[in-house]
């Protein structure tokens, strides 16, 4: 498949400048947000007194290290407005999360930070190939949640035409991309796989369709389905990264050329990688936790912010920034099984390698007792739905006792009997052990 390459005059100066600077811009604006931060936000001012330190003291990007992070709790604790650096009459726009595990946490945006984030997420759909009069087919839920205005306004920045469909309605998604012949889906790679499912369903072949390139995020996604994805649907499928705390889909994207790793944008986001247990800060190549500190964001200044996703750091290539290596997992959803660490994104590797098998699949876990028990749920692709499921099953329960060290009972189901995402993010994991 072609791969639409950045002409010369596509790219911004700071996107081929230096190492030396890109440090210099970013030291400068680091120093302007730990200031800002210190001055505006009382739980800042109260966090670096407690930790000795003054916006003053940072005299090198390393300097950073010094200051305490943010976590989620942080924001929850300053809920709803706490945290934010300006009167609540400057900010534009709120979004927050769904606050499924408690208090959500509330983001706010300047108009300055609304235009900014619009930069970026034009800037991320142009490095996935995207160029002024493409259109747009955004299928990213609207509302609180960044994913869909965020893709919406960095495509109107761009100069693309946009469908806000958002999520649902999978039938009519299926139509309008057959109507409107989109060259773009900015959607989650889970309900891309229904979107896929549906064309076939009606018939439709999904390679036929006129989209060229899905730019895909808001969930950890591996190179299996990306593999899946691309072959089913004939396109390009980039990875775009980001976090409502730090500023929505757009921290991080993809090139379509490279295709490895989102790069960061640097000039605007300080990433550094942690140990998740020490808090002690890792070289560049080394696995741990990503840490965000913002570099340009008014209303909502954050300083160290815990993301809890495992992934490494890694040198540029097609920009001038570093990239982020596949999220493999959260510090904070890694499952323990009998003592054995466990992601999601392992068992959804495995189940892609198996040519029956749709992307689909579920992780149960229980207690009995003492013992933890994983059940892994996954179902036939429609065309071998007459496939002998225990021999799969059997397969299957190997392969993960012998490459994850875990033993499971392995439920292969029939096509389509696994609930679908409709909005969103798929429930891989039924954890079963907290209720």
């Amino acid at each position: 498949m072609p791969v639409r390459q950045p002409a010369p005059g596509d790219l911004e100066p700071i996107e081929t400048a230096s190492r030396d600077e890109i440090s210099a811009l970013q030291l400068q604006r680091l120093r302007s947000t730990l200031q800002r931060a210190y001055d505006h936000v009382p739980h800042y001012r109260k966090s670096f007194d407690a930790a000795g330190v003054h916006p003053g003291d940072l005299e090198s990007l390393a300097d950073l290290a010094k200051f305490p992070f943010t976590t989620k709790k942080d924001l929850r604790d300053n809920y709803p407005f706490g945290l934010f650096a300006v009167p609540r009459s400057q900010v534009a726009r709120v979004h927050a999360s769904s606050g499924t595990t408690g208090k959500p946490t509330v983001v706010g945006y300047t108009k300055n930070d609304i235009a900014t984030w619009a930069d970026l997420a034009a800037r991320s759909i142009r490095a996935a190939g995207g160029r002024a009069g493409d259109m747009v087919h955004v299928a990213y839920g609207y509302g609180l949640f960044t994913g869909g205005l965020g893709a919406h306004y960095g495509a109107e920045r761009l100069g693309c035409t946009v469908v806000p469909m958002s999520g649902g309605q999978t039938e009519k998604q299926v139509q309008l991309i057959t109507d409107f012949e989109p060259d773009i889906i900015m959607v989650t790679p889970s309900y891309m796989q229904v979107i896929i499912e549906e064309f076939r369903r009606q018939n439709l072949d999904p390679a036929a369709m006129s989209i060229k390139v899905g730019i895909f995020g808001a969930e950890p996604w591996t190179e299996a389905m990306r593999r899946e994805i691309e072959t089913a649907a004939g396109i390009d499928a980039v990875d775009i990264y980001g976090l409502s705390e730090v500023m929505g889909p757009g921290v991080a994207s993809e090139c379509v050329e490279s295709k490895d790793g989102p790069v960061i944008w640097e000039d605007h986001f300080y990433p550094e990688i942690i140990d998740p247990e020490t808090g002690a800060v890792l070289p560049d190549g080394s696995e741990g936790e990503l840490v965000f500190t913002s570099l340009t964001k008014e209303a909502l200044p954050i300083i160290r912010y815990r993301t809890r996703d495992l992934t490494r750091l890694l040198p540029p290539t097609s920009r001038a920034f570093r990239r982020m290596g596949k999220i493999v997992g959260r510090s904070d959803d890694m499952l323990i099984i009998r003592g054995v660490n466990l992601f999601p994104t392992q068992i959804e590797e495995i189940v892609l390698q198996h040519g029956q098998l749709s992307g689909q699949y579920q992780l149960v876990v229980t207690r009995n007792g003492q013992l933890d028990k994983l059940k892994v749920r996954c179902e036939l692709q429609p065309q071998h739905a007459h496939a002998d499921a225990s021999e799969i099953a059997h397969t299957l329960e190997h392969r993960i006792k012998t490459l994850c060290g875990v033993s499971c009972k392995v439920d292969v189901c029939a096509p389509e009997a696994l609930e679908r995402t409709l909005t969103g993010k798929a429930r891989r994991v039924i954890d079963q052990r907290k209720l």
